[in-house]
């Protein structure tokens, strides 16, 4: 790697410099070994896997550190199992991969040609990683982006110092620089980080900051995997049972205190349950958190988010809507970060618990008379990451399935089609745009190249010029 520049005299000139080496040194890296073996790939995998077997508690540590507290049964499940059984799932299918893949060949190469699709490594990926599954989110991306061949760098979230310092110390006895290196956020890394001639670029967070990402990106004309968020809802239909419901939806909402891109951000309901549904939550929140500063709920990241949370709280309370406080004590702890697993009633459709991504523990339910009513306000607005309909009706599941559009689907329960290794996940519209798990993440870091092998003698030569009466009859032949 070349010198610090001399003029390279503020931090994120010495930052914008050792972005540019170090993807210079792992493109270098790839044009000098542009295609790894089965082998090297399946040994790249195995390292990703024995990193997060041999660092795992430093990791939940890490993690709860950033957080405040975050529920260490949380960080295992969420974060330490998931990666892990994704590097056992694509180990059992990468050799099928990376296979080339025979095509048919159309009418005027009939005579032994061949078609094939060759999957390639692209080169050099790029990701901006979340704070609200570090782990998860990173390194799921480095799976499929290790399966497909590639190196990578990442850029960690300001709100990860502790697990980027981890990352930043550990990694390098696993990995060399040419193949993965992880960055801090310490001010505009995140900017500058986007700006780079990646072969793709993997982002995952809101809406906002992916749009300024992608307009970064377009300058290179670097292909962007986004993965955002949204409003995603629940419909919890007149026949589903109702405790089954309430039990899965209030186990996903208040899992990680609701900050999941994923999560069910609001519930549609039928309009004669609701009062039910509050009763049974009130049961089955206050058994699952006793108290408020239950070791087992994780606080919200950072002030900010806190502060967030709570004036949309009051706002909708201000505005007329009801707050029902799911476990006794103080509704909130400004020095905990900690909020209160809330529902509310009756707010206001303009209020911000209504309009914005609520990424906290609080679960807006709608009232509905008839299943037309939630279909035509989910479609009235922004696509979602996911769609939780709750019944046993097929033909209702068929209807609401083909009527709303979202990223992903679970059918009678909340966010479990993420953790399906073998289905892709990924936004649509303002949710986000490509995929990166399961096959579909395979092919989204390679390059599907095309191959046409043509045979001793081509049918095309037929048809050279000048064109013969039997050129004439051909083309009328396959054009009739």
């Amino acid at each position: 790697m070349s010198a610090i520049p001399l003029h390279a005299s503020t931090p994120i000139d010495l930052v914008r410099h050792d972005l540019k080496a170090t993807l210079k040194l792992q493109r270098d890296a790839y044009l000098a070994h542009p295609y790894p073996s089965f082998a090297e790939r399946k040994a790249d995998l195995l390292k990703l896997k024995a990193f997060i077997r041999d660092h795992r508690d430093a990791i939940v540590d890490a993690i709860n550190a950033d957080y405040g507290n975050r529920s260490r049964h949380e960080t295992l499940f969420a974060e330490i199992f998931t990666v892990m059984d994704g590097v056992d799932h694509v180990l059992k299918e990468l050799k099928g991969w990376m296979k080339p893949q025979r095509r048919s060949v159309d009418l005027m190469n009939f005579f032994g040609a061949s078609n094939r699709v060759i999957p390639q490594p692209l080169g050099v990926v790029g990701a901006i990683v979340p704070w609200n599954f570090p782990i998860n989110l990173g390194f799921t991306g480095l799976i499929y982006t290790f399966a497909a061949g590639n190196r990578s760098m990442l850029k960690m979230s300001e709100n990860s110092r502790h697990l980027a310092r981890l990352l930043i110390e550990k990694i390098p006895a696993y990995f060399p620089k040419d193949k993965l290196a992880f960055f801090d956020e310490s001010g505009g890394v995140g900017q500058e980080f986007s700006k780079l001639k990646f072969d793709h670029l993997l982002f995952t967070g809101s809406g906002a900051t992916g749009r300024q990402v992608m307009a970064a990106a377009a300058h290179n004309l670097c292909p962007v995997t986004l993965e955002l968020g949204g409003k995603s809802p629940a419909i919890v239909c007149n026949d589903f049972p109702l405790r089954v419901a309430a039990e899965r939806i209030l186990f996903v909402k208040y899992f990680n205190a609701g900050q999941i891109c994923t999560t069910v951000d609001h519930a549609y309901m039928p309009r004669q349950k609701v009062d039910e549904f509050v009763a049974l939550s009130r049961q089955i929140v206050h058994k699952r958190y006793p108290k408020l500063g239950s070791k087992d709920y994780t606080s919200l990241i950072d002030q900010k988010s806190f502060e967030r949370v709570t004036a949309a709280l009051e706002e909708a309370q201000a505005r007329g809507a009801t707050l029902v406080q799911l476990v006794p004590g103080p509704r909130w702890d400004a020095e905990t970060r900690k909020i209160a697993p809330h529902i509310v009633l009756n707010a206001p459709e303009d209020c911000a618990l209504r309009t914005r991504e609520i990424f906290g523990p609080v679960l807006p339910i709608i009232p509905f008379d008839a299943i037309e009513e939630p279909i035509s306000a989910i479609n009235a607005g922004p696509r979602p990451l996911a769609l939780y309909p709750f019944s046993n009706d097929k033909a209702l599941i068929h209807r609401l399935l083909h009527e709303v559009m979202s990223g992903g689907v679970s059918v009678n329960d909340g966010l479990f089609h993420v953790a399906q290794h073998d289905l892709p996940f990924g936004g649509v519209g303002d949710s986000g745009m490509g995929h990166y798990h399961g096959y579909e993440g395979f092919v989204t870091f390679s390059k599907m190249r095309p191959v046409f092998y043509q045979a001793s003698f081509s049918a095309v030569k037929l048809l050279y010029p000048p064109y013969s009466n039997f050129a004439t009859k051909y083309l009328h032949f396959l054009t009739k």
